[in-house]
């Protein structure tokens, strides 16, 4: 039986209010912020433990988080500094989830080889990386990474039901080719 746990979830929002970078670069240690290299503006927060990326435009994406509400804590994080930074958000901001990563195995070893030859939208070069990706895009999108020992990574849904539907399906097409 194939099991799967989130472990990062990529999430955007809209502050709706120009950020003057440099101006908040300047204010915290937490920040990373290198023009030249980058454009955003890359802040580090540590409860709940995630990442995020500040756009002068005003939108945010926020990386790390397992749970919508680890991400909403990080949104608010970022809100309060901004705020006691002068930079007053009166927006709630509506957050979009743009991606999340599962992690987890399928219970039995895999034939990589066998698979790359008979599952169709696979990739598999086994001198550049270990493990074989395999897209499935009904219902949903998704690229899987599969491992000899069984492992998987699903990444591309946008909820945890879109990936256990990925995953089942994913599970249905292995047990035809062994």
């Amino acid at each position: 039986m194939a099991t799967i746990q989130i472990v990062n979830q990529v999430i955007t929002t809209d502050l709706k209010h120009r950020l003057n970078l440099e101006s908040l670069a300047s204010l915290l240690t937490n920040i990373e912020y290198n023009p030249e290299q980058f454009p955003g503006l890359v802040m580090r927060i540590r409860d709940p433990k995630s990442s995020a990326l500040l756009f002068s435009s005003g939108k945010v994406v926020c990386t790390g988080t397992k749970h919508i509400n680890d991400a909403k804590k990080s949104i608010l994080e970022i809100i309060r500094f901004l705020n006691n930074a002068k930079v007053e958000i009166k927006i709630k901001p509506v957050l979009k989830i743009q991606n999340i990563v599962g992690s987890g195995s399928v219970g039995f070893k895999l034939d990589l080889n066998e698979l790359a030859l008979t599952l169709h939208n696979t990739e598999y070069e086994p001198q550049q990386f270990p493990g074989l990706i395999y897209k499935i895009k009904n219902p949903f999108h998704a690229s899987f990474l599969l491992f000899s020992n069984g492992k998987i990574v699903c990444t591309g849904t946008k909820s945890e039901t879109e990936m256990n539907s990925c995953v089942k399906k994913l599970t249905k097409n292995l047990k035809k080719v062994i």
